[in-house]
């Protein structure tokens, strides 16, 4: 396994002890999933599951055909 240095200010390195302490986890691994997270390139599957969960949701078509009244604006 790899090793990192990584490099924080005081406020930020409180708060990610903070955060690790009420989780119950370290900060290596606290780091290590949010890296895993950012370089994910697929969507987490119970994001992917949702597709097609609401069958009554207007298309882009009738979104756009709708005729709604705008609000009054103000002049800048």
């Amino acid at each position: 396994m790899a090793q990192v240095t990584i490099y924080l200010d005081t406020d930020t390195k409180e708060k990610m002890k903070t955060h690790v302490i009420a989780n119950k986890i370290s900060q290596s691994q606290w780091v290590s999933d949010l890296i895993r997270e950012r370089l994910q390139s697929e969507w987490p599957d119970h994001v992917a599951a949702l597709s097609g969960a609401w069958e009554d949701f207007p298309s882009l078509e009738e979104i756009r055909n709708t005729s709604a009244i705008d609000a009054d604006r103000e002049s800048l």
